[in-house]
């Protein structure tokens, strides 16, 4: 209890208990920044945020011939109309590229991309001509090497506008680690959009709009969790955490009405909260979404969740958390507050009094959830 220990971040499975279940996020980073140039020399930038239509991540990448996506669009004033075009060179052929106002929405737009070939896959197109979009405070320039450096080792599932950075840490010693330990593995897979850098400026949880984002998780991996329900279950980030959390509150929905559709089973923002009083132990609840699941041969579950996780929010799945150090009014910071309650402040304190470097490529922490 408040007890904070200093330790080399290779040597992290001294300090995770044997037979503990590690949770990794594996989405990849795609290519989601697209630059046209006009005719008139202007520079439009077209930053893929999401999907346009409630199509899943998964299946987006492997659109062809056109997709729909919600886009910030850089120097939006100077492109009042038409086609924006541009060729691109790709495998010994030349992909031609479309995009086109469809409406706009607040400060995003809808955008609709085309291509010819029309048998070349949308995360063909992106690996062909975008650029990798870093976090903000960064303040550079995509570079050739962000393709494999702002990626974890494990990377698998292309999706993501950012890397889940917890993960950056773990080099292959490190997971050998853990399995020399009897550590185990297994993986989830959350797409993290680019609201993950969105602040909180309201005074208060009401005033905010959590953003959505879309799991990928094996009934496979759900049924090692239920397994492990004993043991320590330990998330590699706040992706990690807020996916298994959001299956725990999906087999609550389960359990309540086993013929619930797969949109209701979509986690809302406050949906845990309004749940609270209907709590069940992890065991019911992943038995009831592995019935649910099972019930229409569904493999995996690909599904939007928005749960927001802050000081009040009870953890039902996580012991802990592995999480790099985040900055002041962001919900990744409420989420650790939410685990670790107060103590937060003294860990921050800590970190800042000791030179830790905070953010994407900063220093990490192990915190034990101590109100569970």
């Amino acid at each position: 209890e408040g007890l904070i220990k200093e330790a080399i971040y290779k040597n992290i499975a001294d300090h995770i208990p044997a037979d503990s279940l590690v949770i990794f996020n594996n989405t990849k980073v795609v290519e989601a920044r697209l630059l046209f140039q006009k005719p008139t020399g202007g520079v439009i930038e077209i930053f893929c945020l999401e999907p346009w239509g409630g199509v899943d991540i998964t299946h987006a990448m492997m659109q062809k011939e056109k997709a729909k996506w919600k886009c910030l669009v850089g120097g939006a004033s100077k492109w009042k109309s038409g086609l924006l075009e541009k060729q691109i060179k790709y495998n010994h052929e030349t992909i031609s590229l479309y995009a086109k106002k469809v409406e706009q929405l607040t400060d995003i737009f809808v955008i609709e991309l085309s291509w010819k070939p029309a048998d070349v896959s949308f995360v063909e197109v992106l690996h062909a001509t975008g650029l990798i979009p870093l976090p903000p405070y960064l303040n550079r320039q995509a570079e050739q090497t962000d393709i494999e450096r702002y990626q974890t080792i494990y990377a698998k599932n292309e999706g993501s506008v950012a890397a889940p950075t917890a993960g950056l840490h773990f080099t292959d010693a490190v997971i050998q680690s853990l399995s020399n330990k009897n550590i185990r593995r297994h993986f989830i897979t959350l797409h993290v959009g680019a609201g993950t850098f969105k602040p909180v400026k309201s005074k208060t949880m009401e005033g905010h709009e959590m953003h959505s984002e879309w799991i990928d998780v094996k009934k496979e991996t759900i049924e090692h969790i239920l397994h492990a329900h004993s043991k320590n279950i330990i998330p590699v980030g706040t992706t990690s955490f807020r996916t298994i959390e959001s299956l725990y509150w999906m087999g609550v929905k389960a359990f309540y009405d086993s013929a619930i559709s797969i949109k209701k089973m979509e986690i809302k923002q406050w949906d845990v909260y309004e749940l609270a009083d209907k709590t069940i132990n992890t065991q019911q609840s992943l038995q009831s979404l592995i019935g649910w699941m099972d019930e229409r041969k569904m493999d995996n579950i690909i599904i939007p969740t928005q749960l927001l996780v802050a000081p009040g929010y009870v953890p039902q799945i996580a012991d802990a958390i592995i999480t790099n150090f985040h900055q002041p009014n962001s919900t990744l910071l409420l989420l650790v507050a939410a685990l670790v309650g107060d103590d937060w402040k003294k860990v921050y304190d800590y970190a800042l009094q000791n030179d830790f470097r905070f953010l994407s490529y900063g220093d990490g922490s192990l915190l034990w959830v101590n109100n569970k």
